[in-house]
Formats: C-alpha cells, structure tokens, sequence
C-alpha cells in the first residue's frame, strides 16, 4: 500500500494494539492503491483519514444481577462509523471476545457492506462482552433490558438501526426491543431481526445464509460450473451455518461437516440440517450430541480441524480469522475450488494470500454476507411502511442484491484490471459509492 502507507501509520499510531481494526483497514487499503493512481483527489483532501475514522465511539457500563442475585458489571459498545449513505446500520455480537478494536474492525467492514448493497445504510458495530452462553431466560433479559438502557440514546429509525449477530439472536432482540419501547414509549422500527409477530420481516432468519449460497452460486456460474454435488464444508452452527447449509442442500450440494466452538461433526453421508437445528435452535446444545442422532458420523474435538476434510466448497460462518495460512493451504492442497465468507473477516491476511493464489475462487464478508444486512433493510422499509412482504418476495428481492453485489464487484475488478479478483472489486466498488457521498457532503 504504498501512496496510502502515511495514511497507514497514523492509523496505527492512532490505534495502538487494536489488531482485528488495523487488520481491516490493511485490507480495504491494499485494494484502494489502483484508485488513488486514477483518482488522486481522494488523497489530496484527506478523505481518507476520515474514512479510518468512525463518527463516534460509545463505551458503556452494563450491570446486571445474576439468578442468585449476584452482580456482574459488563463493557458495551457501539461504533457508529460512517453515515455517508444513509443512517448507521448494523449488528450488536455478545461474545467474551468482544473488545474495542472488534467492533470497530466490524464497523469498518460494516460501511462498505452496506455500500455494496446498493440500499441506504450507513456502517455501525456495537455488543459487549457478556456471554449469553449458559444464563438463563431471566439473566440474558436482565443484561439486555441494562445494555438498552444506555444504548437507547444513541439510536433511532432514522438514526442509527442495530442488529442481531454473535450471540444476539431472536430471544435478545425481543428483550431490547421491550425495553427501548418502555424508554421511549414509541414503536419504532429501531432494530431489525425482531420476531414476526411484532414487526419483523419473512426470511431475516434466512438471508444471511441463503445470500452466501446465492453468491456463491454466482461465482460458480462464473467458471461455467454448479453447486450440485460438491462437497461443502460449512463451520458454524448459528443462524448463518445453518441456513446456508440448508439453502445449499435445497440447490444440489453435499454439506458433510459443520462446527461448533468447542469442534466439529463430518458425516460422510451428508450433514442432517434437521438434527442440527434441534440441537442448536430448540436446544441450545453442542454439536457433538450430532453423534448421538448419526452414529456412522465422526466428531472431532477443536473446531479448526474442520479445513482439513477434503472439500470443494468452503463457507467459513462461525468468527473472524477462522480460517489462518495452515487452513488454507490445508483446503487448497485437499482440492479446494472456492471459499466464500460467511463470517465477517473469516479469513487472516495471509490465508486470503494462499487462497488467491492456489487459483480458488475467494468472496470476502462484507460481499458474500450481504444478504442479512440487506433483508435488515427491508425489513426497515416494510416498518416505515407499516406493510409486510411475503418470503417469496423478499427471498427474490436478497437474491436480487446478492446477484447485483457480484456483478459489481466482477465489473468493477475488470475495469481496473484485475479480473476475476472479487475481494479487489468489492472493496473498489464499495469504496467508490462511500467516497463519493462523503465528498458530496463536504470536508467535515
């Protein structure tokens, strides 16, 4: 990166030992260095130092009681990063690993996401580190109805919009969503994910997942091939895992092995969606009790293990940097011919180096996983017009999107050069739609 290595330095300067941030600002900045060769301007109004900076950081304390009546004191964030495009969107993750520099790496990712597609949102990330894992109904309600008590001064429809992540599915979205409206004492659209029964949109569950398949689906077409019978590897057990292997199952793939965070079931016969979803939905299990249901399928304990079956499409949905050097080469070495983020930065730097190299075909996050923030959006549009979409409807408007995101990332790595090459054309074309917003709006 070098016309943007100054702007670089002072982004680590800046933001010392926040390694996940300056991961994803390296990343974004490494395919911008052919944009500034043709567009000079960018740099010389230093609309780049202002990209790297969010709006605003917002740290908070969050107490809360336990079923014993202990107390506990958690951190909350929310990054509101860039609103060039419309107003701040995107998810909350309540996970230990949640840190700072997380959640502005997320956020960062977050705007040229939202830039790509195509819909009016601007780039935001906040959570905390509280783990949902093991606490009951009572305790997870009590933390949210805390979290929201701060959090609400900072959101709105037409302001700022979260929603769900990492361990901020249906059960938390409910509990914040009641207590904002308690705050406030209106019934706003201001958060996204909600349950059906109180404003929520058909296949929000879904689109994540189901947008990956599309996309990737779309990146096969592109070297004349399909996603019936290959043998695919999904990591993940969440929302996103679930419903991607489910859409890619429903398609013609071959799903044989997911995960967990503590490892992973390979079932040669095909991974069961139904058990896993019993166990992970209904239960709140682990996937190890997969063995229990299948018994001719294996578990592995350690949830890396997992790039190491022989596959020919990898959908990495569980955290960022799942997926390091040894993975990669381990994916490419077994036969490998496309991995597609499902998770937000899936892949380490040196992982994507090893992957685009091999000659696989590779879709970062912020591209392939689109299609949740994008239903987010719709369902955003059917709140403001108090009307509801059927899932046909909104279904056929994701995969709309996810098929228009990699157009434009394909036209736009052609025109400068690298075709084929959809990280360099997600981040150009993402990139140019929010650079081109904040420069029409002025230099502050």
């Amino acid at each position: 990166m070098k016309l943007l290595s100054d702007v670089f330095e002072i982004v680590k300067k800046r933001n010392p030992g926040e390694n996940e941030f300056l991961q994803a600002v390296s990343e974004v900045f490494d395919s911008l260095e052919d944009v500034v060769a043709r567009y000079p301007k960018y740099l010389k109004c230093g609309l780049f130092e202002r990209l790297v900076e969010p709006d605003r950081q917002i740290i908070f304390r969050v107490p809360w009681t336990d079923e014993t009546g202990g107390f506990h004191v958690n951190r909350g964030y929310r990054v509101q990063f860039n609103d060039a495009i419309g107003p701040y969107k995107g998810g909350l993750r309540f996970s230990p690993q949640v840190n700072l520099s997380v959640i502005k790496a997320l956020g960062f990712e977050q705007t040229f996401k939202n830039s790509l597609s195509g819909l009016p949102i601007g780039g935001a990330k906040g959570g905390s580190d509280f783990d949902p894992k093991g606490k009951s109904d009572e305790e997870v309600m009590r933390f949210c109805q805390s979290f929201m008590n701060e959090l609400f001064k900072y959101i709105g429809p037409d302001e700022d919009v979260p929603a769900g992540d990492q361990g901020v599915g249906a059960r938390e979205i409910g509990y914040l969503f009641g207590q904002y409206k308690r705050l406030t004492g209106q019934y706003h659209g201001v958060l996204t994910g909600k349950g059906l029964s109180y404003s929520g949109s058909l296949a929000r569950t879904e689109a994540t997942g189901y947008g990956l398949v599309y996309f990737a689906r779309e990146m096969l077409k592109g070297i004349d091939q399909s996603l019936y019978g290959k043998k695919t590897v999904v990591s993940g057990s969440g929302n996103v895992a679930i419903y991607a292997a489910v859409k890619a199952a429903a398609l013609g793939a071959h799903v044989i092995a997911m995960s967990d965070s503590q490892g992973y079931i390979y079932d040669p016969n095909g991974i069961d969606i139904e058990t896993v979803r019993d166990i992970k939905e209904k239960r709140r299990g682990r996937i190890s009790e997969y063995v229990n249901v299948h018994p001719d399928a294996e578990y592995h304990t350690g949830s890396s293990g997992i790039w190491k079956l022989p596959c020919e499409l990898a959908m990495p949905c569980a955290t960022q940097n799942e997926v390091d050097a040894d993975s990669a080469k381990a994916l490419s070495d077994n036969g490998c011919i496309l991995l597609s983020e499902g998770s937000n930065m899936s892949c380490t730097r040196e992982a994507i180096k090893i992957i685009k190299a091999s000659g696989m075909l590779y879709s970062p996050g912020k591209a392939s996983n689109a299609g949740g923030v994008s239903v987010s959006a719709l369902e955003m549009s059917q709140n403001s017009m108090r009307y509801f979409w059927d899932f046909e409807t909104v279904d056929a408007k994701l995969e709309e999107i996810m098929k228009s995101i990699y157009k434009k990332a394909i036209d736009t790595a052609a025109d400068f050069g690298h075709q084929g090459d959809i990280e360099f054309g997600a981040n150009v074309s993402a990139f140019l739609k929010v650079a081109d917003a904040m420069m029409a709006q002025g230099s502050v």
